[in-house]
């Protein structure tokens, strides 16, 4: 069963208050994600990306998963000067 991108970006959303997610992907199996999380801070690259596939709830579970494959970016908010 496909998944509508914008569900996944509110199930993010509701995990991360005030970042900024961006999700796209036409088909509902394959989606790629940026999610820029003060949340982050302090954490590495895997840890970032556990809490965000922690969000998801299941839906990448293996070949019981709903979502296939999701490409992952994750960063830090920039510092103003």
């Amino acid at each position: 069963m496909p998944v509508d991108p914008s569900d996944i970006q509110h199930m993010i959303e509701a995990a991360f208050p005030g970042a900024s997610v961006r999700v796209q992907g036409e088909d509902g199996v394959h989606l790629s994600a940026e999610v820029i999380a003060e949340q982050f801070r302090g954490k590495n690259r895997v840890e970032q990306q556990r809490m965000v596939y922690a969000a998801l709830k299941g839906l990448m579970n293996g070949p019981a998963g709903e979502l296939h494959a999701l490409a992952l970016t994750t960063k830090i908010p920039e510092q103003e000067a």
